[in-house]
């Protein structure tokens, strides 16, 4: 019995309560959605929800393993996520024109979204590894460790979720001490670049100027976020309709499950990638002021984790998984409202899917793992 109570206790122990109560305030205003989003309780309601449920309990079995064993898992994770990844190139199945999934036999999987936990594991296992002596050779080597998957994801093609993975990536790399000032012209180099295609968009975006490493829907997806009017019907519909759900939401929104454009069928993928739009439209500016705030706690926690780390690799880690979850609400939202290009980014913990849930599931259980860590005297 005691035995019982005791691991009882270390169950419970794993969790991070604030951490916790902001992920339930968040699975509840999801499921929130996805019921006017899907105008009732469907299937897609029921498999949500059972997804949340296995979400949660992934999350908590990843709680109770602690970052020393996370560190063991890192290597033999990226290994076998770059050889899955291979075995997309080579013998993936296609869907909708994208090679991005795996028959295993009893099941099809989705390397690429390992990737998101395992490159920064393995480049946070690397720096962890090389504390203290970080020289440019291991920058430069954390950056081929990343650039392998990066490339392979974006051959698929998925540019989304390899932007996810370098992004996951690439916070690890500076979070473990690159230099600022090397970004500074990384930067310049992008704004001049991002100048000139504003400037040039007419003539670079007619049909018969091809983009160099970039295929044809993706030349289209920024063509449409500079001037979404030039294809309404076509590459830009998503962004117009997108658009006009948010800002017919206005101050205070049309209220819960009153949202014309989404119950009319005007906006596209309206579970997924575009649930914001439906949230927008219904809760207004206001709703979506507290959406933000959400986000923001949320993240704010995990940097709390971060800074309270009592290891290299628990920081880096932490600080990753945190950014991550940036990354995919400001990806999500500025393609929704129209900022950025439409690239098929979820948004965590509204958006229908179990790959994605699962995903966030384990970043949160890592964060846990880092925030309850105490290594033990020797």
């Amino acid at each position: 019995m005691k035995r019982i109570i005791d691991w009882g206790m270390k169950a419970l122990a794993a969790f991070d309560w604030p951490l916790l109560a902001i992920l339930a305030l968040m699975m509840l205003l999801g499921m929130t959605v996805m019921q006017s989003a899907v105008g009732g309780t469907d299937w897609r309601f029921a498999d949500q929800s059972r997804n949340f449920l296995i979400a949660f309990f992934v999350m908590w079995a990843v709680a109770l393993v602690p970052p020393p064993q996370l560190m063991r898992l890192a290597v033999p994770f990226y290994i076998l996520g770059i050889v899955l990844l291979l075995g997309v190139e080579f013998a993936g199945e296609t869907s909708k024109g994208a090679t991005r999934w795996l028959n295993l036999g009893f099941g099809r999987i989705q390397p690429s979204e390992m990737m998101k936990i395992a490159v920064p594991l393995m480049l946070a296992w690397y720096f962890h590894r090389h504390k203290g002596k970080v020289r440019i050779l291991d920058f430069l080597a954390a950056l081929v460790l990343l650039a392998i998957p990066f490339g392979l994801i974006a051959k698929q093609p998925d540019l989304g979720t390899a932007l996810l993975v370098f992004t996951a990536g690439f916070c690890v790399i500076y979070l473990g001490g690159l230099s600022f000032k090397l970004l500074v012209p990384l930067m310049l180099v992008g704004v001049v670049g991002l100048g000139a295609l504003i400037h040039y968009e007419p003539k670079i975006c007619q049909p018969d100027v091809s983009w160099v490493m970039l295929h044809d829907y993706q030349k289209h997806r920024v063509c449409t976020l500079l001037d979404p009017t030039s294809d309404p019907l076509g590459k830009g519909f998503h962004t117009i309709q997108s658009m006009i759900a948010v800002g017919s939401g206005g101050v205070y929104g049309k209220g819960y499950m009153q949202g014309t454009q989404s119950h009319l069928d005007f906006i596209p993928e309206r579970t997924t990638d575009f649930i914001f739009a439906v949230y927008a439209e219904e809760f207004g500016l206001y709703g979506g002021v507290m959406l933000l705030v959400l986000y923001a706690l949320l993240i704010t926690r995990g940097l709390s984790i971060a800074a309270r780390a009592r290891s290299q690799f628990g920081r880096l880690m932490a600080g990753s998984m945190s950014m991550m979850f940036f990354v995919y609400v400001f990806v999500n939202i500025g393609m929704v409202t129209g900022v950025l290009p439409v690239v098929g980014v979820p948004l965590p913990f509204m958006s229908y899917g179990g790959t994605a849930l699962m995903t966030l599931g384990i970043a949160s259980g890592i964060l846990m793992s880092i925030s309850h860590y105490r290594p033990k005297d020797p």
